[in-house]
């Protein structure tokens, strides 16, 4: 889970963004004509290639894979720096050493900590997808984050392909670009290690994509790609999976059995077996998976960790639990403040009321933030469309299934990503053909706004050179398009770089002082902690601390303090020594 941060008033993006489309929906009104001539050559030329659908689904792709390696000096790397990231390429460089699990490690309570098990087995506590991609990358090329990246370049082309089966090509195509100005560059989907929004975005738009093709005319890669997409939706984010393929396994047994085109039974036979094969495959590894992590195939990821660490449930109708006895006062902080502290008043109608309306507000800001929201105003237009009614249907499912979550950040919504594209772009074509007083006032409207989204990237880009504040957490979630990692992370990074320059093998023991901020957490490690060139390790007492030196022989030993101001580096000697300043 990812947690919200205050955001600092200042002048910002989002003040900006606000003023552009302040102008874009102002200034037609006074001139409705303005720019006609510079584009129509320009549109013509799109719609050119948006009607070889292929390709506009492959330039979606490598827009988004270009421009974000394009972009790199400016917006480098990302550095880990909250629990999930820590807990995603914990997972990652399991599979890298060509595991599913590790064993607990000797001495484990000095390596608790937060979204990570180490009872029964050393590992995440999430689904294993994001772990995967980010595998693919470290062990491809050696960078993690290139294994997320590629498939944000997937997500941003199926998500056009998906458009394309909802929306004249030339909106589709429209999506994909605005996902990628909106989405794909900045968000922390793509800034951080949480990959699950990106690969959710993948698998909902393979779904719904595949779903009206099938109906169309039953082809074999159409049910593959639904297969596809189902799978990357087991393997990421399975609950909110369910609340999309249920409304479309409706539909498709409707269509079956009371379709006025509903296929043979030898046909349909033909084009399921292998997708269904391919889905039982996946649901019998995931078994595996738990099996090896959890101690049993039907005990899924979250299970255990939260049955261990938390005390806040899933659901708006259970009660807390008791509060499980806690080690370590960093570890209970971020349950009391993240989760106690932030739902306690969920329980009482007032308080589900007003953690229900704030759901909705924080979920329209990440998505359509300011840029996109004028062309709501024709959500009621939007409603009464056959075209788009099934996803209509589909999201009210899913907004139920929302209601009854007590927590949501942005990345729980990614499998409906596709949706929110579709009917906004529902919205903004009935917005394009608006007419005030007989002029063509909604065309331009359009146009302008487009133009901020662009305009927009730019002002981020060049947002550090002119003061511009940005809204840096990356926890920060709801800030949506705009967040950046920043120097989030680079602390740790750079301790890590010097003891990793140091000959021989060192343990880090960090010291936490009291208050400390319970997600900036620093313990973490890869999958192999006896030949880990640097092991970071919890600080307990002075006689377990000695009792992990003694098992960790042969390493020099030294003292993290984060809370300091710079960060303090020391020679261990039981307690905080002399200042060894951080290189």
């Amino acid at each position: 889970m990812i947690v919200a941060q205050p955001e600092q008033q200042h002048l910002s993006l989002f003040f900006l963004e606000g003023a552009l489309v302040l102008l874009a929906v102002l200034l037609p009104f006074a001139a409705p004509r303005l720019g006609s001539g510079l584009f129509l050559p320009i549109e013509r030329a799109f719609r050119r290639l948006a009607h070889r659908r292929g390709l506009a689904v492959l330039v979606v792709g490598l827009t988004e894979l270009l421009l974000r390696l394009a972009i790199l000096p400016i917006l480098p790397i990302p550095k880990p720096f909250i629990p999930d990231d820590f807990s995603f390429l914990l997972s990652a460089d399991t599979f890298a050493h060509g595991r599913l699990a590790n064993p607990t490690p000797a001495l484990w309570q000095h390596f608790e900590s937060l979204q990570i098990s180490l009872i029964p087995t050393y590992g995440s506590m999430y689904f294993p997808a994001d772990g995967l991609v980010l595998a693919l990358g470290q062990v491809t090329v050696g960078i993690p984050w290139l294994g997320l990246l590629l498939f944000t370049a997937f997500a941003a082309a199926a998500l056009c392909w998906m458009l394309q089966a909802w929306l004249p090509p030339t909106w589709a195509l429209l999506g994909g670009f605005l996902f990628v100005l909106r989405l794909g560059l900045f968000s922390y989907w793509i800034n951080t290690y949480t990959g699950a929004g990106m690969i959710a975005v993948l698998g909902g738009a393979l779904v719904l994509g595949a779903f009206p093709r099938l109906k169309r005319h039953l082809r074999h890669r159409d049910a593959l790609w639904l297969a596809i997409g189902i799978i990357l939706l087991i393997l990421s984010r399975p609950y909110e999976g369910v609340l999309l393929c249920l409304p479309v396994l409706v539909a498709l047994l409707l269509w079956i059995f009371r379709g006025k085109r509903r296929p043979t039974t030898a046909a349909l036979a033909r084009t399921a077996a292998v997708p269904l094969l391919l889905i039982v495959a996946c649901i019998a590894w995931l078994g595996y998976f738990d099996a090896r992590n959890f101690g049993s195939p039907t005990t899924l990821p979250y299970t255990l960790n939260r049955a261990q660490y938390a005390y806040v449930p899933y659901y708006i109708w259970q009660k807390p639990r008791p509060e499980p006895t806690y080690r370590f006062p960093e570890i209970r902080g971020f349950y009391e403040k993240y989760e106690m502290g932030v739902i306690k008043n969920v329980w009482t109608p007032s308080g589900l009321a007003e953690i229900t309306l704030t759901k909705g507000l924080r979920s329209f800001l990440f998505f359509a933030a300011i840029a996109l929201w004028p062309p709501l105003i024709f959500s009621m237009r939007v409603l009464k469309d056959r075209r788009t009614r099934f996803l209509i249907v589909a999201l009210a499912v899913f907004a139920i299934g929302m209601a009854i979550e007590i927590f949501l950040v942005p990345h729980y919504m990614a499998v409906f990503t596709a949706v929110f594209y579709a009917l906004g772009l529902q919205a903004m074509r009935h917005m394009r053909v608006w007419q005030a007083g007989g002029q063509p006032t909604g065309i331009l409207i359009v146009r302008l706004l487009v133009i901020a989204c662009i305009v927009m990237v730019g002002l981020r880009l060049a947002a550090r050179p002119l003061g511009v504040q940005i809204s840096e957490w990356p926890s920060n979630t709801w800030a949506g398009t705009w967040i950046g990692p920043g120097n989030f992370g680079q602390e740790r990074a750079a301790i890590a770089a010097q003891l990793a320059a140091m000959p021989g093998r060192q343990i880090a023991i960090v010291h936490y002082e009291p208050g400390h901020e319970p997600t900036r957490e620093w313990v973490y490690n890869g999958a192999d902690l006896e030949g880990t060139k640097v092991l970071w390790a919890r600080e307990m007492t002075p006689a377990e601390n000695q009792q992990l030196i003694d098992h960790y022989s042969g390493r020099t030993v030294w003292l993290v303090e984060p809370d300091t101001t710079p960060v303090r580096l020391t020679p261990y000697t039981g307690s905080p020594s002399v200042t060894v300043p951080a290189r």
